[in-house]
Parts: C-alpha cells; sequence; structure tokens
C-alpha cells in the first residue's frame, strides 16, 4: 500500500479534499451509522459476511480467506463497471472499514492500481466514531443557543423552518431523530440509531456559526428513544426561551390535521396512549378511543392536550430557571400568525442584550398575530 494515502483525522477538515468517501463495510454495518456523506459499496454483503465468518470460526481460517478474497475481488469488480465506471482520472476516493484493515485495504489497493489517488482512513471506522464520542460527550459547546418552547401544538417546528428560511440559525433536533417529539411522535416512523443521531447532530452542529445566535426547539433529554449527548444538553440547560402561546381550540385543530397519520394506525396509538408517562385512567383512554374511532380528531387532541399535556407542561416550565425573552400570543396557527411569529423572533434575536449576553429579565411581547 506504499502508493496509497494514510489519513489519521476524521475531522470534516481532512475529509473535505476527497471526491468520495467510500464505506465498504457491510450494509448492515452501513445501515447502524457512517461518516456523513459517505457511499456504501460493500466488498462484502451481509450474508457473505456472515457465511465467511462462520467458515473461519468453525472451519479453516485460510478457507475463509481465500473465499472471502474472492467475493471480495468480484465485489469491487463489479463496482468498477458500475458506481465507478464513470470517475475520471483525476477522481480521489478515501476508504474506510470497519478497523482499516483488510476490507479497505483490499478496495484501496485496486482503486490505486486503477490510477485514482486513493487514501485510507487508519482505524477505520472507529477512528471516526471515536472522534464524535469525544465532542459530543466530553467537548463544551459555546453555542449562544436559544429555545423555543411553548404547549403542544404551538407550531413549534413550522415557525422554527420558517426562521431557518429567513436565514436564522436552527438547529432542527426533531427532524435529526426522525421524531416529532411527545410518546406520540414516533408512530409511523422508524428512529436512526443513537450512533446515526450523534453523527448527524455532530455534523448539524460543526456546520453552526458559534457566534451567531442558533434557535432549537425546548427539549427533554430524549427525542424519542434517542438521547441528546451531555456537551449539547448542557448547553440548552443554560439557553434562554422564546414562548410560543395559542389557544387550545387553535392547537387541537393545527393537531388534528399535522397528526392524522398518527390516529390512523390504531395499534401504534394504543401503544402510545399506554407509554403516557402518567396514566390518565380507564374512562379517559376509552373517551380518547371512542373520539378516534369516530374521526373525530379535533375533540381527540383537545381532549388529549387539555388534561394531560398542558398540565404536564405547566408543572415543568414553573421550575424552570432559565430565563424567559419573551411569550408570544398567537391568536391562530395559520401560515400568517406563523410568519409573524417568525418575524418577532428575528427582532429578538437582534437585542443588543441578546448579543451581549442575555438577560435574565422576562417579558411579554405584543401579539403575534397582529401587525
Amino acid at each position: 500500500m506504499s502508493d496509497i494515502e494514510v489519513i489519521e483525522r476524521a475531522d470534516r477538515e481532512a475529509l473535505a479534499p476527497f471526491d468520495a468517501i467510500i464505506d465498504v463495510r457491510s450494509p448492515a454495518e452501513f445501515a447502524e451509522d457512517h461518516v456523513p456523506g459517505a457511499i456504501s459499496l460493500p466488498v462484502l454483503s451481509d450474508a457473505e459476511r456472515a457465511e465467511v465468518g462462520t467458515i473461519y470460526v468453525q472451519e479453516s481460517r485460510f478457507r475463509a480467506r481465500r473465499i472471502g478474497a474472492a467475493l471480495i475481488a468480484r465485489n469491487i469488480a463489479g463496482y468498477l463497471e458500475s458506481e465507478l465506471a464513470d470517475k475520471p482520472g483525476g477522481f480521489m476516493p478515501l476508504v474506510y472499514c470497519w478497523r482499516g484493515g483488510q476490507r479497505s485495504g483490499a478496495m484501496a489497493t485496486i482503486l490505486s492500481q486503477v490510477g485514482w489517488r486513493t487514501a485510507v482512513l487508519a482505524g477505520g471506522y472507529k477512528t471516526y466514531r471515536r472522534r464524535v464520542r469525544a465532542r459530543l460527550y466530553d467537548d463544551d459547546w459555546p453555542l449562544r443557543l436559544v429555545l423555543l418552547e411553548g404547549r403542544t401544538g404551538s407550531g413549534k417546528t413550522e415557525i422554527l423552518g420558517r426562521l431557518a428560511a429567513r436565514g436564522v440559525q436552527t438547529l432542527d433536533l426533531e427532524a435529526l431523530a426522525e421524531h416529532r417529539g411527545s410518546v406520540f411522535g414516533g408512530v409511523g416512523r422508524s428512529q436512526p440509531s443513537q450512533k446515526m443521531f450523534e453523527s448527524r447532530l455532530l455534523a448539524a452542529l460543526e456546520a453552526l456559526d458559534p457566534s451567531r445566535p442558533v434557535v432549537t426547539e425546548a427539549e427533554s433529554s430524549k427525542i424519542g428513544d434517542r438521547m441528546i449527548p451531555p456537551g449539547l444538553w448542557k448547553a440548552m440547560a443554560a439557553a434562554p426561551r422564546i414562548a410560543l402561546a395559542a389557544p387550545l381550540e387553535e392547537r387541537a385543530r393545527y393537531l388534528a390535521t399535522h397528526y392524522a397519520d398518527v390516529v390512523s394506525d390504531r395499534a401504534a396509538f394504543d401503544a402510545a396512549l399506554a407509554r403516557l408517562p402518567v396514566f390518565p385512567g380507564r374512562k379517559a383512554l376509552t373517551a380518547w378511543r371512542a373520539l378516534a374511532d369516530a374521526g373525530d380528531l379535533e375533540a381527540l387532541a383537545a381532549d388529549l392536550v387539555g388534561n394531560h399535556y398542558d398540565p404536564a407542561y405547566d408543572r415543568s416550565n414553573r421550575k424552570d430557571p432559565r430565563p424567559r425573552l419573551a411569550t408570544l400570543d398567537l391568536p391562530g396557527l395559520g401560515p400568517s400568525e406563523q410568519q409573524a411569529a417568525a418575524d418577532a423572533i428575528v427582532q429578538l434575536l437582534s437585542q443588543p442584550a441578546l448579543n451581549s449576553g442575555v438577560s435574565a429579565a422576562q417579558s411579554r411581547s405584543a401579539p403575534a398575530g397582529k401587525s
């Protein structure tokens, strides 16, 4: 491998010069987590990897290596005739496997013989993963976070998107975790692994400008089954808040529109009801299921939110020591009201007090839906 460059680091700067980052691990390994932007060109499929491993343990190491080498060579040849067939002579790939050993070495050797300037990541995926762990679990994040909070159904996610469209720095944790929050947020969805969530999160964090405010939703320490790493959670625990306040009937209407798919999967909906942190009682469960059966989603949302989520939010909010910059009153949750709320938040973020260290003083804004 004398003609193959060895890259010792897995940070963005070290990986940036390459035209492609090629993950040669099995599809299952790639699906669990991978370097952001990497493409999957497995030199062994899941079944082939299992077969070679079984032969290695139960029969003969030599036979396993011979069979594995034949499979790897055949698979790499297929990529040269398909995914890599149109790459020019100046193509610069970086290859990695689990530990930076035989799988990446085999791919890199053949690619370098083609004439491409090829590199391997020393230590493979494990080198990358150690960096993710260190950054998220050991380092502090000096971000100027501002939390967007509000009762369930206040349109926080949509307003966060409107802020991003306005050029405000945002961090959409629910999008990264593929979960909409609360016990109903994961219905009909499959979350990424914790490792994949952390990879996405680190990439998003490192793309932020620490000199500018960053707006993110106020979350608990877990989003569905995915835990917010300590470095970010520490920053969130000290961040000031902007609250959204909308009438219950408007929030119920909003939830009925945006969460209709949750109720449509009745088995998942019933399972989510069973996971509520405070058991609502059999009478309430029976009433909610009856409303779902009748298709009266607004009434269901109003009862569920008003009698369960709002009281829980209010109890938690009373104990929250973080400063509140403002409360924005939204008379409705339509596009115009959401845009007005985004406009008000942009103005709040431009205040000198925020740019020089947030004041702990609490204020209440004019209604966000009125000009």
